[in-house]
C-alpha cells in the first residue's frame, strides 16, 4: 500500500518562497498522478497542481499559476511543490494526493503539513 509523506512547511513573510517535498512510498508511480492540494478552516479542499509521473504533463489552478510549480523528484520518489510570492491567503495545510490515471478518485492522502504567510 502506498503511503505519502509531506515535509517542508513553515511560516514565511508574504513575498517570500518555500518548497514542499512529497515522497511516496510502497508503489512504483508509472501509471499514477500526484497532486497538491490545501485546505483553510472554512473553505474546500483546493486542487492546486497535478503531474503525470510517466510524462510530466502538468495542471495549475488559476489560483496559484505562476507563482507555483511543480516537479518530478526521482530520488525521492515523489514530487516537490515550489512556492513563490506567497500571500497571506495562501495560508493552509497543504496536501500530497495520489490517483491512478483515467480516474477522478484521489485515493492515497499524506498526512498534511502547515503552511503559514504572515503579513
Amino acid at each position: 500500500q502506498v503511503q505519502l509523506v509531506e515535509s517542508g512547511g513553515g511560516t514565511v513573510q508574504a513575498g517570500g518562497s518555500l518548497r514542499l517535498s512529497c515522497a511516496a512510498s510502497g508503489r512504483a508511480l508509472t501509471n499514477y498522478v500526484l497532486g497538491w492540494f490545501r485546505q483553510s478552516p472554512g473553505k474546500e479542499r483546493e486542487l492546486l497542481t497535478a503531474v503525470t509521473w510517466s510524462e510530466g504533463r502538468t495542471y495549475y489552478a488559476d489560483s496559484v499559476k505562476g507563482r507555483f510549480s511543480v516537479s518530478r523528484d526521482n530520488a525521492k520518489n515523489g514530487i516537490n511543490l515550489q512556492m513563490n510570492n506567497l500571500k497571506p491567503e495562501d495560508t493552509a495545510v497543504y496536501y500530497c494526493a495520489l490517483k491512478l490515471r483515467g480516474t477522478q478518485d484521489w485515493k492515497t492522502w499524506g498526512q498534511g503539513t502547515q503552511v503559514t504567510v504572515a503579513s
